[in-house]
């Protein structure tokens, strides 16, 4: 509320708007808005919400506590594909001479190697910068922020009150509870990047994407490299698929040790030990550095939900199919809101959030044609349902189409012959999901997102024209698969030939 002042001296008459209420010495520093949206995480979500309302007219506020664009750009997504780009380049040298060309070991430069990967982070990072957002219209307060009432949050000394909040601070690694991990200095994947060296031997705790897809990297970038998982590599991911990024590795001289139950781990810098039992033996591994990609987990601990009335449990905040929280006018989006981590995954949560709030449209969010993509070399890429998952839903009403990259001209001309275009078609012919491991298989496999999420039958993709010659055509051809039984079947050859006599 506004107040007057009387100052010794001087009878000074002063209003003193709430955003000036703290300016004075005895008070502290505590300013009061009232916006249309709060956001707090400046991630892919939050700064999509962000963006997305400040454009369309609402007045907002963006808290973000660390560096804007979140772990997407900073610690994920974007240094760990520059990483891969430059583990591409090095394996280019070693395997040219499959193209006549003489191979050569190459030489990295570790310095060089995190220049390069900061370099691409600030060439992406105004477009998620407090300049860019602010001259969209957004404030934004570079702290964390937490609630302190009923749709009210605080922070950087801002005391906000909203019509909508929107939840979006993301994820964090796991540390499992491990004896003895809490006194090592490992890695995760906020620091790896910063490594000024090549490790000499990495030990990745961890065989999910994550683990994965920084395992080969470093691999190729000279590292010797032992991945210990608890359970089979990629465990979400189609087995024949998984197979051929095993052998990859394998062959590539990434040692595996699946199936292994870490018990302990001990050590210190440059040498780190883990402790694990396989098939009931016990067994150590040391190297010089470890990585832990064990998983990730919401990042809930700064906000003090309780205090603004929203449930959560520890997978993340609970919302309902609306992504709204037990308070209706707060929604969470991203990692707090679901178990698929993806960037993508929170922009597509923005725009539900937007429509909700901004144009009171009960949209849903249905992530069931939401892809997802592991940067191995080959690629890794899903969409829908898995060939297990479709044979429990639908039983005998299943068919499994495949197309193998050795029968497609371009992978051959490429000498990437290794892997598949695997399709699930179900009652009515409409595709349910598909799994691609390949080069590229994260660019192909967006037809069939398309396919999956717009409910198409088989037939939208068999009947397609695909340029020759392409990776594409393996979909064109998998797809067309579905046919041929009928097509040069007996039933087939018995109509043409009758035709043919009154030709």
């Amino acid at each position: 509320m506004p107040e007057w002042s009387i100052r010794a001296g001087n009878r000074e008459d002063k209003y003193e708007t709430t955003w000036q209420i703290g300016r004075r010495k005895d008070k502290p520093m505590t300013e009061t808005v009232k916006v249309d949206i709060a956001v707090v995480g400046g991630g892919s979500g939050g700064l999509s919400v962000a963006a997305g309302a400040a454009q369309m007219g609402a007045s907002v506020l963006l808290f973000e506590k660390g560096h804007m664009g979140g772990d997407c750009l900073n610690y994920g997504c974007v240094p760990s594909k520059a990483t891969i780009a430059a583990a591409h380049a090095a394996a280019v040298f070693r395997h040219a001479g499959r193209f006549g060309i003489a191979p050569q070991t190459p030489g990295v430069d570790a310095a060089a190697l995190r220049r390069h990967v900061q370099e691409v982070i600030a060439a992406i990072a105004p477009h998620d910068s407090v300049e860019r957002f602010e001259g969209l219209g957004v404030r934004v307060v570079e702290a964390p922020a937490r609630f302190v009432g009923r749709r009210q949050l605080e922070g950087g000394g801002v005391r906000v009150q909203a019509r909508w909040i929107v939840l979006a601070t993301g994820s964090a690694p796991v540390v499992p509870p491990i004896p003895g991990l809490d006194g090592l200095p490992f890695l995760t994947n906020e620091t790896v990047f910063d490594l000024e060296e090549t490790p000499g031997h990495l030990l990745v705790l961890g065989g999910g994407p994550v683990g994965i897809e920084l395992a080969q990297a470093h691999r190729r970038l000279g590292a010797e490299v032992t991945v210990v998982q608890r359970g089979p590599i990629l465990p979400r991911d189609d087995a024949d698929a998984v197979a051929f990024i095993r052998a990859r590795l394998v062959r590539e001289g990434v040692r595996l040790c699946e199936n292994a139950a870490v018990t302990a781990a001990s050590g210190g810098s440059g040498a780190v030990t883990l402790h694990f039992e396989t098939e009931g033996r016990g067994e150590t591994i040391q190297g010089t550095h470890l990585l832990v990609a064990a998983g990730r987990r919401p990042v809930l601990e700064d906000l003090d939900l309780n205090a603004g009335g929203i449930a959560w449990t520890p997978a993340g905040v609970t919302v309902d199919s609306r992504l709204r929280a037990s308070d209706k006018r707060v929604f969470a989006v991203g990692d707090l809101a679901g178990e698929l981590h993806f960037t993508h995954v929170a922009g597509y949560h923005a725009g539900i959030a937007i429509r909700n709030a901004l144009f009171r449209l009960p949209a849903k969010a249905d992530t069931t044609a939401a892809p997802w993509v592991t940067y191995t070399d080959p690629e890794l890429a899903h969409v829908g349902f898995t060939e297990a998952e479709a044979t429990q839903a639908f039983r005998r009403k299943v068919r499994v189409l495949r197309h193998d990259f050795a029968e497609n001209d371009r992978a051959q001309a490429e000498r990437e012959t290794e892997g598949f275009v695997k399709a699930v078609v179900g009652p009515g012919r409409r595709v349910l999901g598909a799994t691609i491991v390949g080069r590229h298989a994260g660019e192909l496999i967006q037809p069939w997102v398309l396919a999956v999420s717009q409910k198409l039958r088989i037939g939208a993709l068999a009947g397609m024209i695909a340029p020759y010659p392409t990776l594409g055509e393996a979909s064109k051809r998998a797809a067309g698969s579905y046919y041929t039984d009928a097509l040069f079947g007996l039933r087939t050859r018995c109509l043409v030939r009758f035709l043919m006599r009154f030709a």
